[in-house]
Parts: C-alpha cells; structure tokens; sequence
C-alpha cells in the first residue's frame, strides 16, 4: 500500500496550484480528481486534448498519477478520452460515480458494462466510488453491482458508511472489489471532522485491506469547503503521518 493526496483537497484552486500544494505537503503521488462543473480540471478537458494534459502533468515531475477519480457521471465518449490519458501517463484506476438512487438496476449494469468494456481496451480498471445519494450507498447494493459486471470494482470511501444512512451495517463484504480508498475522518452526523474527532476505525481498515492482499492508494481526500486554508494542510499532513505510521 503507499499514500496519495487526491487533488479534490485543493480543487477550489487551479490544477498546477494544487499540484504545488501536494508537493509542499511532501506527498509524491496525486489521485486526480475531475469535475466537469469545476474551475479546477474538466473531464472534458483532459479527454479532447490527453497529450496536452500529459505535458500539463509532466511539469511536476515529483508527482505520479495513481488514479483518475470522476465527480460526476460521463458520456462514453469523454470516458474513452480520460482512458486513453490514463493510458498515457500509467495510470491503471478510473472511479466513476454508481447511478444515483432510483436508477433501474438493469440500466445501470448496462452503463457500467460499457463503461468497464472501455476501460479494459486501455488497460484500466474502473471502480464506482461508495457515496450517500447514489446506489453504493448500501454496501450490499455496490457488491452486486461488481457481481453483476465481471471486472468491475469499488472505489471505497467509509466515510459514507459511517455517516449515511447505513452507517449501523457492516461493510466487510466491500473489501474483496475495493481497488482504491479515499480517506478521511468523519461522525455519524459530519462527514469530515478533524483528524482523530471522527469514527473512521483505520486500524480496522488496514486489516481488511491486507487480508484481501490490497497494494493499491490510500488516497487522502477532503472537501475543501469543510475546512479553512491553514487548518485543511494542517490535517492533511496529519493523516498521512497516521498512514505512514500503520505501513
């Protein structure tokens, strides 16, 4: 397992002021995080011109790209782009948001079945990340999901097994598809809190991750808007060190 910082912490900044805070904070390797509704860095964008994107990138040399993370869902088109700049830069993990509750199971199978078809013809896994409000919100529902479409697998935040309206389930059952984890503290009530006030049981994280033999991204990733300038580096230089410290 290794740590990442997903670039959402920073996403009310441009891209490159992101990456340099990343550096600052002395992380070496960035989840990308994309919102098609952001000033921060489009789906879009990345998906027309994955060269340009590439150069972007290339100008921080001391970060490596784990991960591409979609806030919002995509046309298969845009998908086949933000592929194919993963391609280019390595980058083996897409998480795609699950349809939002009230989606008929079939069409979202069918949904993700071509977006997963995509992924395989350039060497990417896609993962839909958990989330109140979407489909993954009850733990049994997103394995049946990965059950239902052969390759697919669960970008897990457990944060939103601790707050949603789950939070009382088990989630155990997630962690055989998990193929990357965003990470912060939350209650039941806050969805992020700072780090130590909250219930995330790490400890417990770590060892379902290794029994399930996962060497992928632990990705520390907060909202912006939850916490002030100084205080949002503060926490987040504090969960890596919690990280580095149970590695």
């Amino acid at each position: 397992m290794f740590i990442a910082a997903s670039s959402r912490c920073f996403s009310d900044l441009r891209f490159e002021d992101a990456c340099r805070q990343i550096i600052d904070l002395e992380f070496d390797r960035i989840e990308i995080w994309m919102n098609e509704s952001s000033k921060h860095l489009k789906p879009s964008e990345v998906a027309h011109e994955p060269d340009a994107f590439r150069l972007r990138l290339r100008e921080y040399g001391r970060l490596t790209p784990v991960a591409f993370t979609l806030e919002h869902d995509v046309s298969p088109e845009i998908m086949r782009g933000v592929c194919v700049a993963a391609k280019i830069l390595k980058v083996t993990q897409i998480n795609i948001p699950a349809g939002e509750l009230g989606t008929p199971f079939n069409a979202e199978i069918d949904r993700l079945k071509e977006f997963v078809r995509i992924g395989n013809e350039h060497g990417v896994r896609i993962g839909i990340h958990t989330k109140t409000g979407h489909l993954t919100e009850d733990p049994h529902t997103a394995v049946e999901l990965c059950q239902s479409v052969r390759g697919l697998g669960i970008a897990l935040d457990p944060s939103y097994y601790v707050c949603g309206p789950h939070r009382n389930q088990t989630f155990d059952q997630v962690f055989p598809h998990v193929l990357h984890m965003m990470l912060r503290d939350s209650t039941p009530t806050e969805v992020q809190v700072q780090v130590g006030l909250g219930e995330v049981d790490y400890g417990k994280l770590m060892s379902c991750l290794e029994r399930e033999k996962y060497a992928r991204a632990l990705s520390v990733d907060f909202y912006p808007d939850k916490f002030g300038s100084a205080s949002r580096i503060q926490e987040m230089r504090k969960l890596r060190l919690l990280l580095e410290s149970m590695l």
